[in-house]
Formats: C-alpha cells, structure tokens, sequence
C-alpha cells in the first residue's frame, strides 16, 4: 500500500489527516500505482500558499491545490541528480531499498475553505475534490486543453463518487 505522509502546517482549519491520507491510498490504488510509491500531503496558510503559487506558477496571490512531481512512473527510481559523480556524496543503494517518491500536494485548508462555501459543500469534501486533484496531477493528467481536462475531471468525479464524497461533476470544473 502506498505510503503518505501528512504534514499539517497551518492553524486555520482542523483537518482530519487520516481521512485524507486513507483517501490518497484509495485512489492510488484504483489507479493501479504500485504500491512502494511515496506521497506527501502538506497543508499551509494562505501567506505560504501566497508565496508558493508566485514562485512556482507565476500567479499572483494563493491558490487551492498545487501539486509538485517528483519521480514519475515508468522512470526507473532512485536516479541520482549527479549521476556520473563517484565522489563521496554518492551512496550505492540497492535499487528494492530506493522508495519511489510520487510528489507532493500542497492545499490550503483557507482557500478550501471558502471554495466549499461558494459550493456548498462540507469543507471535508472540497479537500477530498483537491487531494484527488491534486494526486492526478502527480500521475500526469492535466486540464490545459479542453480534451485532456475532460478525461481529468471525470476521473476526479469518478473516484469521489466511487468513494461516497459529494462532487458537483466534471461541468462544473470545466
């Protein structure tokens, strides 16, 4: 089962960090990914969010769910940044004993908050929607165009529906 890790490092909103991780295990499992993948969830305030969604996106301001890739799948694991280095800093590790890191989400409990609101959803529920976002941007989906965010939001409001959480459906994200 897949490993996720959970880091919660706001105070604005109680979040159920079991909850979530159990969801990320779920769906990593429907979509078959194999399970010695590693995934952090980390929540942040709206200032980190702020500073994160600038520096990374460009965006002015914070954002929901961001989602930061870093092995992906179907890439052998374990890959070192200086590969061709001999020198001390490389370890020599059998490759069944390197974890395969998936990524990070990053929410922001704040922003979530006040989507559930314009929803009217519980703000469990709006969370759920992002994490699963946000876990389908780590295994390569994305909504640029039109084409690839249809297979994206359908996906999204077939595994919370699968899985009992309230989506407004894949219209209302287009």
């Amino acid at each position: 089962m897949a490993s996720v890790f959970f880091s919660d490092e706001q105070d604005a909103e109680p979040v159920d960090a079991q909850a979530l991780a159990a969801l990320a295990r779920a769906v990593l499992d429907e979509e078959s990914v194999p399970p010695d993948v590693e995934v952090a969830i980390i929540l942040v305030d709206v200032a980190a969010m702020t500073e994160l969604n600038g520096r990374f996106m460009g965006h002015e301001g914070p954002t929901d769910v961001l989602s930061f890739p870093i092995d992906e799948l179907g890439v052998e694991p374990g890959r070192w940044p200086d590969g061709a280095s001999s020198g001390p800093a490389r370890r020599s590790v059998p490759d069944d004993e390197v974890p395969f890191v998936l990524g990070d989400i990053v929410l922001c409990p704040s922003v979530a908050r006040a989507q559930a609101e314009r929803h009217s959803l519980p703000l469990e529920a709006e969370l759920s929607m992002l994490t699963v976002h946000g876990l389908l941007h780590l295994l390569g989906m994305d909504h640029a165009n039109p084409a690839d965010a249809a297979v994206m939001f359908e996906a999204q409001h077939a595994h919370l529906t699968r899985l009992g959480i309230p989506s407004p459906g894949p219209a209302a994200w287009m």
